[in-house]
């Protein structure tokens, strides 16, 4: 299983960012993906999460209405949308991969869960 993201980078506040992680080595549909972000000195926390196979989406709260997740199964990616950015979202965002399907979605925003992770992208929201 492979996860490369893309798309970070640096931003003014109430910019815009999308974020893509495309997957390979496994059944896209059977698999949920999940965003997650780590701040310096911060634990790595979820952002949002897509179960691949009906495409049900999932945020935290701190991103509700400001991030969009989607998926393009033909193309094994999933991407995130982020907008009117802020301070806050600075950190660098991964996304994971695992077979979450029978799990309850309040376990998602566990990084435990998830045996399958990217590299990561710096996203830098600063004036």
């Amino acid at each position: 299983v492979q996860l490369v993201e893309s798309g970070g980078g640096l931003v003014r506040p109430g910019g815009s960012l999308r974020l893509s992680c495309v997957a390979s080595g496994f059944t896209f549909d059977d698999y949920t993906l999940g965003w997650f972000r780590q701040a310096p000195g911060k634990e790595r926390e979820g952002v949002s999460y897509i179960d691949l196979g009906d495409n049900i989406t999932y945020y935290a709260d701190s991103v509700k209405g400001r991030f969009t997740i989607s998926s393009d199964n033909a193309k094994n990616t999933v991407y995130l949308q982020m907008k009117s950015l802020e301070p806050d979202d600075t950190a660098v965002y991964y996304c994971a991969a695992d077979r979450l399907l029978g799990f309850d979605s309040r376990y998602y925003s566990d990084p435990k869960m998830y045996d399958y992770w990217g590299q990561g992208t710096q996203v830098t929201v600063s004036s």
